[in-house]
């Protein structure tokens, strides 16, 4: 019997809808559709963590090495440096303490989607085993500061500070870090582990500026207002009528919390998520004792394979990131065993089956027809961030819960008194804009800060027609400076073991010039071009086509506007395991290919 008699589902069909669906959610405006926050709307970016802002004295001193970000990819290039002997660092964080994402994402039901042994950083390093497959974001919280203290970077880190510049000074080899409390610190190297989730984004819905009831953004959520915490208990909101806008990763964590207080939650969707098994269980204490050395090594490589397309004799982690690589295997096998082997049609087929169990989910949940066929999500899996919840969709069953759905027109506008949606006005006393993070924005907008180089050149102008680096951690003209980013570097669903590897490979050259008395190091030319020539050989990324030209808008494809830099910007089209070892093989080789050291 053929593959194609066998399939549930009208291939076809799926394929119209899908290109409906899309369709109606382009917009021309792109990423301008969302508000900076700024001027009037700069509110929204207040700490809502910390008792009081700390008032100190500018800091004027030298140190080898500054990082810039205090989230795990500070943190973990932080602990690098450490192991390497350098100890002479300082952590710029502008947050009130370690964590990054994980010190402002404190909304209700805030959790990893990746399962916390892959996810959480250094932890046979600090002997740690988390306390659920999938941890809490308290926990997680805890566990950067704990890396903090394990490494000892508390003693020089500057918290609720934030670069404003960095300047090359090519007479002392030295960079200038400038930040908003005066300071003007020199550092012998510079790694930018500033991070590609933490600039929150406003939708620019008509009237934003005139609601005279309570809003906020998930990420600085107000628990003053809302009561409870991060577990839930919002007893403040049992009187109040709530309106949450984006139903995104976020939203599907923290509206089961918000459906169960609320008087009444209206739930305002754009596009629907993908809704996966969550399956959270308590850590087995007995596994959890087995353990042996280089273990999370080991399971953050076999994850890694998998969801990267690779057999492995045993999948460690099985839940939904892996489930989708395991159907295509399948396919192929299928495929093989018969007279076709079409590869992108068999990637297609599986995300087909992959995407009708999604919606079948959202069936078996949801009790009335008309909201469970609004929430069923009809667009290739990886086209938006996957999520996985087992409480959300059963949320939409209590009588305090509706779902506004939008029809892939997003809000019409906002009022003094609540939300427009064709026609109708939501009265409510709470906006909660659950619209996440600013991605496909330039690098230094996100960053908040300027880099200038030799010359005083600026970064956002090197980069004007897209990243330039060599592995995506160094630019030609700005030495000493290392990043920590996405573009043209290693993709993975598993952020952490990128940061990871980005970590290692920047402790290797910093020790190394370091050691042998070298004040500059720099990317060369030549290296830099034949890097971007190399990103630009690749005619697909990872994941077949993560947030590709016929996805359904989003941050993965820039909102669905063809970005004339995204080539040139995209990730190792090679994969991350090919990237990894790329890297691997370049430290043991010796030669630090591509880079110019000066005495």
């Amino acid at each position: 019997m053929s593959e194609a008699s066998e399939i549930p589902f009208d291939p076809d069909a799926l394929r119209d809808r899908y290109r409906v669906e899309r369709d109606k959610r382009l917009r021309a405006d792109g990423n301008e559709q969302y508000v900076e926050m700024k001027d009037a709307f700069g509110r929204y970016l207040d700490d809502p963590y910390v008792d009081q802002s700390i008032e100190r004295e500018p800091v004027f001193d030298e140190v080898d090495v500054v990082l810039v970000g205090g989230g795990f990819g500070g943190l973990q290039a932080a602990a690098r440096l450490r192991q390497a002997g350098i100890d002479d660092i300082r952590i710029i964080e502008k947050g009130g303490d370690f964590g990054g994402t994980w010190y402002w994402n404190r909304y209700p039901g805030a959790q990893c989607d990746v399962e916390s042994y892959c996810y959480l950083p250094l932890l046979e390093e600090l002997d740690y085993v988390p306390r659920e497959k999938y941890s809490y974001a308290k926990e997680i919280l805890a566990h950067s500061a704990a890396i903090g203290e394990h490494f000892d970077l508390y003693k020089s880190a500057l918290f609720q500070t934030e670069v404003k510049r960095l300047d090359w000074d090519d007479d002392a080899r030295r960079w200038i870090v400038h930040t908003n409390q005066g300071d003007a610190i020199r550092a012998r190297f510079v790694s930018m582990a500033n991070g590609p989730l933490h600039r929150p984004k406003l939708p620019g819905i008509p009237g934003i500026d005139t609601f005279k009831g309570h809003s906020f953004h998930t990420s600085r959520w107000d628990y003053d207002y809302t009561g409870g915490g991060p577990d839930g208990g919002l007893d403040k909101l049992t009187d109040k009528r709530v309106a949450i806008i984006g139903t995104g990763a976020t939203a599907i964590q923290c509206v089961p919390f918000l459906g169960e207080t609320a008087e009444q939650l209206y739930v305002f969707q754009r596009t629907p998520s993908t809704v996966d098994v969550r399956g959270n269980r308590p850590t087995d204490t007995a596994w959890a004792d087995s353990l042996e050395a280089g273990w999370q090594k080991h399971r953050m490589e076999n994850f890694n394979a998998l969801i990267s397309g690779v057999p492995q004799k045993e999948d460690l982690v099985d839940d939904g990131w892996t489930d989708l690589i395991g159907k295509m295997l399948q396919h192929f096998r299928r495929a093989k065993d018969g007279d076709n082997m079409d590869i992108p049609t068999v990637m297609e087929m599986a995300n087909f089956e992959k995407m009708e169990e999604i919606r079948a989910r959202v069936d078996e949940y949801v009790d009335d027809p008309d909201v469970a066929e609004k929430l069923k999500p009809y667009y290739k899996m990886f086209c938006k961030r996957p999520t996985f919840n087992d409480d959300y969709l059963p949320t939409f069953n209590r009588a305090n819960v509706t779902l506004v759905d939008t029809n892939g027109q997003g809000v019409d506008r906002v009022t003094e008194n609540g939300v427009v949606v064709g026609g109708v006005e939501y009265e409510v006393d709470c906006i909660i804009y659950s619209t996440g993070f600013e991605v496909g924005t330039s690098y230094t907008r996100r960053s908040g800060y300027e880099v200038y180089g030799k010359a005083g050149r600026a970064l956002s102008d090197h980069w004007s027609e897209g990243t330039r680096t060599l592995h995506g951690m160094g630019s030609y003209g700005f030495p000493n400076l290392f990043i920590m980013n996405t573009s043209q570097g290693g993709f993975t669903a598993n952020f952490p073991h990128l940061l990871d590897e980005s970590a290692v490979h920047q402790a290797h050259i910093i020790k190394h010039a370091l050691e042998q008395g070298f004040t500059q190091v720099e990317v060369e030319q030549a290296s830099e071009d034949q890097w971007v020539d190399t990103i630009l050989g690749f005619s697909g990324g990872p994941l077949g086509g993560l947030g590709g030209p016929d996805c359904t808008p989003g941050y993965y494809n820039n909102e669905g506007q063809p970005n004339p830099t995204a080539a040139q910007s995209a990730p190792y089209g090679g994969g991350s395991i090919r990237f990894f070892k790329l890297l691997e093989e370049w430290r043991e080789d010796g030669a630090f290919e591509g880079l110019r050291f000066l005495s």
